[in-house]
């Protein structure tokens, strides 16, 4: 009889302690959620500094998991393995809105708390955080290259392609500030899709300035239209005498932002995204669904606008040659 009991609390513990192994090792109160940007790129590098700032301000278990390359099926499997693997909450930047939402409604389904960013009013998501507002961004790099351009002037517009939904929400943002507040101000054209390909906005840039030699500068909106159009100013030995606004990232734009071929670079940090997205999903986990509303205020990040699901910020980050080595993307 002892010896059938003694096996049987043998067995009891080896269960226990095998079921031990097999938990996350995390405290019990401690959630874990997994960053899964669009690739892993110095960008995103930001995004991660983020996670791991809030991993320790809320006391959260948060790291990333990033594709090699700009796949939306890559980030749809790592996606599926964070939901097989346990984690309470998913931060996504996705690669394709359409191609996430199955996964998402399957994370949800197992209470999975699903935040996006860069994709307003993503189905799927519990919320998705924007840190800038579209039309205002827009509007606010056309009044900083109005600034720099001396308020009149022919110039060009950029965007990565005329089916980027962004890039020409801001392009339209820019040239409606322009007609309603600069009439010295003239488009040598709409705008050029050349702003997500360096060599293409740079033959383009030298082909503006050989037809229109009173140009007055580009604004870009597209990671590669800056750095393209500053390439050709140096080309043309007109570094400093004509404004270039882009969009591109501190580290890849410090180079030209030296020299005086880029004049500014403004965009917003997806590490203050991140930190923002980690503190709503925390809530949502806490129970706290019903505060997430007008005057919520985020730690070190103000107070949003909040529209439906989408928690909207308008915090353009603008980089120069005096600030561009204050940030690591």
């Amino acid at each position: 009889m002892m010896k059938t009991r003694n096996a049987l609390t043998l067995a009891l513990m080896l269960s226990v302690t095998s079921l031990c192994t097999a938990l996350p090792a995390q405290a019990a109160d401690e959630y874990t959620m997994v960053g899964i940007p669009k690739l892993r790129s110095a960008w995103f590098n930001d995004y991660e500094t983020g996670l791991k700032k809030a991993a320790k301000d809320f006391k959260i278990d948060a790291y990333q998991q990033a594709p090699a390359s700009a796949d939306e099926a890559q980030q749809v499997r790592i996606i599926e393995d964070s939901i097989t693997q346990g984690a309470n909450a998913l931060l996504v930047v996705p690669n394709n809105a359409s191609s996430v939402e199955p996964v998402f409604n399957r994370a949800r389904g197992q209470k999975i708390v699903v935040i996006t960013h860069e994709s307003v009013n993503q189905p799927g998501a519990d919320y998705d955080v924007e840190m800038i507002e579209n039309e205002k961004f827009g509007r606010y790099m056309m009044d900083e290259f109005a600034k720099h351009a001396g308020g009149k002037g022919e110039f060009a517009i950029y965007v990565g392609s005329l089916t980027v939904p962004a890039h020409n929400t801001w392009a339209d943002a820019a040239i409606k500030e322009m007609k309603e507040k600069y009439p010295d101000m003239k488009l040598v054209s709409d705008r050029f899709p050349v702003s997500e390909d360096r060599n293409a906005s740079r033959q383009k840039t030298l082909e503006l300035l050989s037809t229109y030699p009173n140009l007055k500068g580009v604004l870009a909106f597209g990671s590669q239209g800056g750095p393209g159009a500053a390439q050709a100013l140096r080309e043309k030995g007109l570094v400093g005498k004509l404004t270039v606004i882009g969009t591109t990232s501190p580290k890849e734009s410090a180079t030209f932002l030296k020299d005086g071929s880029l004049t500014e670079s403004i965009l917003w940090s997806p590490g203050e995204a991140s930190y923002a997205m980690a503190y709503i999903a925390k809530m949502v986990l806490d129970g706290k669904r019903d505060q997430i509303k007008q005057g919520l205020e985020i730690p070190t990040l103000g107070v949003p606008t909040i529209n439906g699901q989408n928690i909207i910020f308008d915090k353009p980050l603008t980089v120069t040659k005096d600030n561009y080595s204050k940030y690591d993307f």
